[in-house]
């Protein structure tokens, strides 16, 4: 009899705390690594995200915890990961920031029921190919066809009379993005002088400048990140190239200027539109400014992603995964990016992409 009784409490308290339980949400991206500058923006606007929701109530009333993985840019640490967080009970994450990452990924987080908005990857499979169609797979970036047609127009309408080459590091966003850009760029009119590949780790592109040095180029688009493309503009200096340098918004980190120093002047890149400059995320720039924690790149995003799940849980009454896809697929959500829904591939409805170039140190939209 008393042995009953007992069974009775624990399993009557085991309920009452499944009740109360946590949230368990997450971030994941290269915590370590050479782009561990990007997890670190990830991290930091996932952390202050939980705790702004915490100090509003949580989401339906719970308390969120926050679990980060790291993937160092990785694709099958990414597997890992995502098993890792399955394992821990996420039922959300903010993540993955390489597409070669998030790609992998998503299928994980399909089968074990987490909803995946990555606040970074812009490869166009990430979406176009996502394991479920009706949802479950989202991001808040804009995509590398988006990003390169813009690219491809300004390079041909802005230095038509400078041989262009284009290189990339052969992974997921660095060819993606270096194909959509010359494709736009061919579309346009242009001719490019040189299309190659590179290895992404080294630290001596001498060879590869070398090379573009012989043939006279003008303009170098790189697909890839902004430690390599660092070491090249440095090393095209030392050479004597005035060789304008181009990329994409993995750029967008001031890691960039601090391996290129005054090499890094006037290059250029494609970002969406500064969420820094955002009227209504003026207070949320305070507070991270306040802690010493710059809000560039995509700490902003990563805030907004979790801003936009904790919306759609709380209008779906739940955290289920089934439950909170149709009221991301159908939701216009109040983010510090400004108000976005997603479209029916889980692409976000956000303005697109705007030049930016660097300069003493500092990145800030174009001035023509």
């Amino acid at each position: 009899m008393k042995k009953s009784l007992l069974a009775g409490v624990v399993l009557s308290f085991a309920f009452s705390g499944a009740a109360w339980a946590d949230i368990v949400i997450a971030v994941a991206g290269p915590m370590t690594g050479q782009y561990a500058s990007f997890g670190e923006q990830m991290k930091a606007g996932a952390e202050q995200a939980v705790v702004d929701l915490n100090a509003a109530g949580g989401v339906l009333g719970q308390k969120l915890v926050l679990e980060v993985g790291d993937d160092a840019c990785d694709p099958k640490q990414a597997v890992a990961v995502a098993n890792q967080m399955s394992g821990k009970g996420v039922v959300f994450m903010a993540g993955h920031f390489c597409s070669g990452s998030s790609i992998p990924a998503s299928a994980v987080y399909a089968e074990e029921g987490i909803v995946q908005i990555s606040p970074a990857s812009t490869n166009p499979k990430f979406t176009d190919e996502r394991p479920n169609a009706d949802g479950g797979t989202y991001r808040v970036c804009g995509r590398d066809d988006q990003q390169g047609t813009v690219a491809g127009a300004f390079l041909k309408n802005n230095f038509s009379d400078k041989k262009v080459a284009f290189v990339h590091d052969k992974t997921a966003y660095g060819k993606g993005l270096a194909d959509a850009t010359k494709a736009a760029y061919e579309a346009a009119g242009g001719t490019p002088a040189l299309y190659e590949a590179y290895t992404a780790g080294e630290k001596d592109y001498n060879a590869l400048v070398s090379k573009l040095k012989a043939e006279g180029i003008g303009v170098l688009y790189v697909g890839g990140y902004h430690t390599e493309a660092g070491l090249m503009v440095r090393q095209m200096r030392d050479q004597g190239m005035d060789t304008v340098l181009v990329s994409g918004d993995a750029l967008v980190t001031s890691e960039y200027w601090a391996i290129t120093g005054d090499a890094g002047e006037g290059t250029l890149m494609t970002f969406s539109p500064d969420p820094r400059k955002n009227p209504g995320a003026a207070d949320l720039v305070k507070t991270f400014r306040d802690k010493g924690v710059e809000p560039e790149g995509y700490v902003i995003y990563t805030y907004a992603a979790i801003q936009a799940w904790a919306q759609a849980a709380t209008t779906a009454g739940k955290t289920d995964y089934d439950a909170v896809i149709p009221a991301l697929n159908d939701g216009k959500f109040a983010t510090a990016l400004g108000d976005l829904s997603f479209d029916d591939k889980g692409d976000v409805t956000l303005p697109g992409y705007v030049f930016y170039e660097w300069k003493g140190g500092n990145y800030d939209y174009l001035q023509n």
